[in-house]
């Protein structure tokens, strides 16, 4: 017997019109985008005289989690980067030329004359999902990048949708790692005291440029104190920011993961020491501003993975930008007071490629 291959189905409330798809993510490759590809089936009762659409939707939104049902608060934002319709039925070209997948074959034979295929591609240029959730009990400002397909009946020529006769299927475009891989990433810092002769230099060095969700980060911190001055605090942290580019101009800065050593460095000596940091959602719950990727509905997520930019597209259409960086702080004792020294260290964080063979799709039907 040959593997069953999970299929995602949901039908509209009158049940007209429904939409089977093989998986709610989609890839982005950098130099292309996995295209999405379904099946709309109707029911040709109830669609007498109607035509049936389906579109593809990227949007970015501000404010309350559920407009659609409550109507746009004043304090809420939306904006459609992406939409592209497409009308199903009655059909505009032979099924056999609207089939792109095998899946949509298998579909569309199981499925019989009461089923259609459609097919959309990503433009270059758009985001990955991202949710920026204030607090876990706060959903009057959810910030998001959404991907939905929505399938529904219209009258005539008109492409607004009839109420009770149009379904939604949230989707997801996410990103993996490069397989290119960059130089170790370091900083360094050379500072100078007053009534002191000799700097305090101080190098971070990470081992690897991408580190993957619940991957150890190891932090080499190397300090060599030439002054006269004690080096009394030495704290380390994977600080995540977030620009919501679009909007606002917010921005969040929020530590993901962090160790406030008891270690210090006495005037005229050296130190050096490998710091190691988990960035974790599991220890991140309770904190407000914190970036996720994006997820579906009863499904657990992870901390927001690196926003990648292209070339040659505008920050601003991308929504929001997540990146990170290792922060090592020391604080410098003196007559008068105490000063801070930092080295930041950027570093990218994402989910590894996959192995082909063991693709999740979640749960659905069998096909």
């Amino acid at each position: 017997m040959s593997p069953k291959h999970v299929v995602f189905k949901k039908f509209s409330r009158d049940k007209s019109v429904g939409v089977y798809m093989a998986r709610r993510d989609f890839v982005d490759h950098c130099d292309f985008v996995d295209p999405v590809d379904g099946v709309v089936v109707i029911d040709h009762e109830q669609i007498k005289g109607k035509r049936v659409h389906i579109m593809l939707s990227c949007s970015f939104r501000y404010g309350r989690a559920d407009l659609d049902l409550v109507g746009m608060p004043a304090d809420s934002y939306r904006r459609d980067l992406f939409l592209c319709t497409r009308q199903v039925y009655p059909p505009l070209q032979d099924r056999e030329r609207s089939v792109h997948t095998k899946m949509q074959e298998k579909l569309l034979n199981k499925l019989g004359n009461d089923a259609y295929p459609f097919f959309f591609e990503f433009p270059d240029n758009l985001p990955c999902s991202v949710d920026l959730k204030p607090g876990p009990k706060d959903v009057t400002n959810h910030c998001a990048v959404e991907f939905e397909v929505k399938a529904f009946c219209s009258e005539g020529q008109d492409e607004k949708a009839l109420k009770g006769s149009s379904v939604r299927l949230a989707i997801r475009k996410i990103q993996y790692a490069p397989e290119k891989k960059g130089p170790p990433p370091c900083g360094e810092t050379t500072c100078e005291f007053a009534m002191s002769d000799k700097p305090l230099q101080v190098k971070v060095t990470l081992d690897k440029e991408t580190y993957y969700h619940s991957e150890p980060i190891n932090i080499s911190v190397d300090i060599t104190n030439s002054t006269n001055k004690d080096v009394n605090e030495i704290s380390v942290a994977v600080e995540q920011i977030t620009n919501v580019v679009l909007y606002s101009n917010d921005k969040y800065m929020k530590p993901v993961a962090s160790e406030e050593a008891g270690d210090n460095v006495p005037a005229g000596t050296s130190f050096k020491k490998v710091y190691t940091l988990l960035p974790l959602l599991s220890n991140n719950r309770e904190k407000r501003g914190i970036a996720l990727d994006g997820k579906l509905k009863h499904e657990d997520t992870n901390l927001a993975s690196t926003t990648i930019i292209k070339d040659e597209v505008l920050k601003e259409v991308l929504g929001m930008l997540v990146s990170y960086r290792v922060a090592v702080r020391l604080m410098v004792g003196g007559i008068i007071g105490s000063s801070e020294v930092a080295v930041e260290v950027p570093f990218r964080l994402m989910h590894p490629k996959p192995d082909p063979g063991k693709l999740k799709h979640g749960r659905g039907a069998g096909v």
